[in-house]
């Protein structure tokens, strides 16, 4: 579990680091399908390994009842969800913590490009048991 810790962090650095980088060189301002794109076209660059809108089930009752799709899938265990609103809300963050009991996946991170300063946009969630 310590290698897994230790691993969902460095992948969570990069990450970050990656989309400072993303807000660095666009900025504020654009849709969030520019941001999606900009941060994959990094990721590739920065040798991250990540599954781009990748689709989960989603299940009621142990029964189907339709997918989502995460924006990316980072490592195999950190869901990425990108926004570019005025302000992060409870619901953004809701959805990002049923997409983490829906994977059952430790970490998420939310980030707001629509921002000033990027970290002020960065959200971490963790899955608590």
């Amino acid at each position: 579990m310590r290698h897994l810790n230790e691993q969902l962090e460095k992948l969570a650095y990069q990450v970050i680091g990656a989309a400072i980088e993303v807000h660095r060189v666009l900025g504020a301002g654009f849709l969030e399908e520019v941001y999606h794109k900009a941060l994959r076209e990094e990721f590739i660059m920065r040798g991250i390994p990540h599954k781009f809108e990748h689709p989960v089930k989603i299940h009621y009752k142990c029964r189907p009842v339709g997918e989502g799709k995460l924006d990316f899938l980072v490592g195999d265990f950190l869901i990425v969800k990108l926004k570019a609103v005025q302000n992060l809300t409870p619901l953004h963050e809701a959805q990002v913590l049923s997409y983490l009991k829906m994977t059952n996946y430790p970490l998420a991170l939310l980030i707001n490009f629509n921002v000033t300063l990027l970290r002020d946009g960065i959200k971490r969630i963790i899955l608590s048991s």
